[in-house]
């Protein structure tokens, strides 16, 4: 019989906590990196997260938990990073030893800024881990609703059907369905795209804009993702499915979506730096909104982003929000 895999989460979050309910359900144990030792400690005495999702409870003799990214990424065979991607430079630059044979899983959503690359092509080129070990977790997936256990849904990619099924079944549960892709590179940049749809649409909400004008930006940004996706990665997929269009509607409209609570606090006055000293949480669309902004600008295969660039108007050249969204409202169909 073979040797069960050991899976660890990176990250402290309120997504990397859901994750690591969600392999506590099918694991006995499980590792977890956290750079606060407060929260370690927490956890220890009091069985939760006191940062984030502080009403899921954990057994303790079911978690190794460690400050020392060392110390977990020697332990597991299977290494979740869900560390915000503006961060995972500086964490990453703590790692000493070698992940090249690990399964690397990307729940990251967005471009590590220091590299310009997707999280799967960072590893990929920076720690020589194959394409055939790296995984990437999309949506349609809040991780407040996984804490509340009410029914989500998850898509496992990766080039190496067999590696995506394994992953895939350690997240599955009562409340979990998940299903697997190929279409790593595709997935991960509709991880990153949608959070920037979501802040377009809490700006606008913000602004005053109704449910009408909501479905039209919705609409428009399926679009808009699909022509970008294409242009990095052209291969056969249904932008339709879950982990494309499924996810972007659920940022894009929900409560719980901090992308969009970003966008609606932009659309009602606050400054950038205002809105995130007072969300205390990130909201990976701001970075996300940079990255993707860059990569169609400086590529040989430009594609036309209206909602990207009026995002990126407002949040990077401090343009007027009304009248960006104004002539942004001439732009769609």
């Amino acid at each position: 019989m073979e040797t069960p895999l050991k899976y660890a989460v990176f990250g402290a979050g309120s997504w990397a906590t859901a994750i690591v309910k969600m392999l506590c359900e099918n694991l006995n144990e499980v590792g977890w990196y956290m750079r606060s030792a407060y929260i370690k400690e927490h956890l220890l005495k009091e069985d939760h997260n006191p940062n984030y999702l502080s009403s899921v409870e954990f057994d303790p003799s079911q978690l190794k938990l460690s400050n020392d990214i060392n110390e977990i990424a020697h332990w597991a065979d299977v290494l979740i990073f869900v560390v915000p991607s503006a961060f995972m430079h500086s964490e990453l630059e703590k790692l000493t030893v070698d992940i090249s044979q690990k399964i690397l899983v990307s729940a990251v959503k967005g471009i590590i800024p220091e590299s310009g690359k997707l999280v799967g092509e960072h590893f990929h080129s920076e720690y020589n881990i194959p394409f055939s070990n790296i995984v990437v977790i999309a949506g349609p997936c809040h991780a407040e609703e996984v804490a509340l256990e009410r029914l989500s849904y998850l898509t496992i990619s990766c080039a190496d059907a067999n590696k995506a099924k394994e992953v895939a079944k350690t997240l599955s549960s009562d409340y979990i369905q998940t299903k697997i892709s190929d279409d790593v590179i595709g997935t991960e940049y509709a991880v990153m795209l949608k959070n920037i749809y979501a802040i377009a649409a809490g700006i606008a909400h913000g602004l005053g804009y109704g449910d009408n004008f909501q479905s039209v930006l919705m609409s428009n940004a399926i679009r808009e993702m699909k022509r970008f996706i294409k242009k990095r990665h052209k291969m056969k997929r249904n932008i339709n499915n879950s982990a494309y269009l499924g996810d972007l509607l659920v940022t894009g409209y929900s409560l719980f979506s901090r992308n969009r609570m970003f966008g609606n606090m932009i659309g009602k006055g606050y400054t950038v730096k205002s809105a995130q000293m007072e969300m205390n949480m990130v909201a990976e669309g701001y970075y996300a909104t940079k990255s993707a902004h860059l990569l169609n600008a400086q590529s040989s295969k430009k594609t036309k982003i209206p909602i990207i660039d009026a995002v990126y108007d407002v949040l990077y050249e401090g343009k007027n929000p009304k009248k960006v969204f104004k002539k942004l409202t001439e732009k769609l169909d």
